[in-house]
């Protein structure tokens, strides 16, 4: 049997998610390990957590894949003092190599991923970053649902859709809603973008409330359905994705886990 090694499977990776489409400030890529160690167990999640590090270990990976980066800024040391550090160790401890795929896989994988959820029709790009073949990509969606329906409506289908337990709405207009905009993760970034669009409104997670409460006067309602919620899509589409691309790998997903709970 054919036993694939870690360099193979990042290139072929990157040919579909290149690191260049990231953000300047994002740090996806190989943050752990070695290129050259054999795999043959992929364990995909959304971040590292304690949880997910452990299952992956119990289950013998050899590969982690994450879409959020566990190392963004500068470490000065590693050890058992922060929780990055033990995290790191523990990877080390276990040799499994540890790639993150973050804002690349946003402009490549997450926007469309997330305007099938919606079910949105003759959509675009929200937040242009490049162009792909001469077409634009870029963070976050924006197009028309398929038949216009009120706020309290569309936060159900929201909830439906995207399998989360609550959405956090800003405005209280019940007048039909048609168009739009949808941001996976923090879409405070894409605000602007989505007015400027026409968005009636916007489903992101991670809005403050300053931020909903100026975007709701200029007339785009705010559906807030958590970071969390609207990306954890990944686990399932990337296991999927990986096990199609390796079928020499076994590849296994990360048990959905919400990370609060409504009260």
């Amino acid at each position: 049997m054919y036993i694939m090694i870690c360099e193979e499977i990042l290139k072929r990776l990157e040919v579909e998610y290149p690191p260049s489409c990231a953000e300047e400030w994002d740090n996806p890529g190989l943050l752990v390990g070695r290129r050259s160690g054999e795999v043959r167990r992929i364990f995909v999640a959304l971040d590292v957590t304690d949880e997910t590090l452990e299952d992956a270990c119990s289950w013998g990976a050899d590969l982690m894949v994450t879409h959020h980066p566990l190392i963004f800024g500068s470490i000065r040391q590693v050890n058992e003092d922060t929780f990055i550090g033990r995290r790191i160790l523990k990877l080390i401890e276990h040799r499994m190599s540890y790639y993150a795929m973050h804002t690349n896989f946003d402009v490549r994988g997450m926007a469309e991923l997330n305007e099938r959820q919606l079910g949105l029709v003759n959509a675009r790009v929200l937040m242009k970053t490049g162009d792909n073949e001469e077409r634009p990509e870029g963070i976050g969606r924006i197009g028309e649902l398929a038949e216009p329906m009120a706020l309290t409506a569309l936060a159900e289908h929201v909830k439906t859709c995207m399998g989360v337990p609550d959405v956090r709405c800003y405005g209280a207009s019940e007048l039909p809603i048609a168009r739009v905009a949808v941001c996976g993760g923090a879409g405070k970034s894409v605000v602007q973008e989505a007015l400027d669009a026409g968005a009636e409104a916007l489903v992101t997670g991670d809005i403050d409330y300053h931020t909903a409460i100026d975007a709701l006067s200029e007339g785009l309602h705010i559906l807030d359905a958590g970071h969390y919620g609207t990306e954890y899509c990944f686990i399932s589409y990337m296991t999927d994705r990986l096990s199609r691309m390796f079928p020499e790998c076994q590849v296994k997903g990360a048990s959905v886990r919400m990370p609060y709970t409504v009260i």
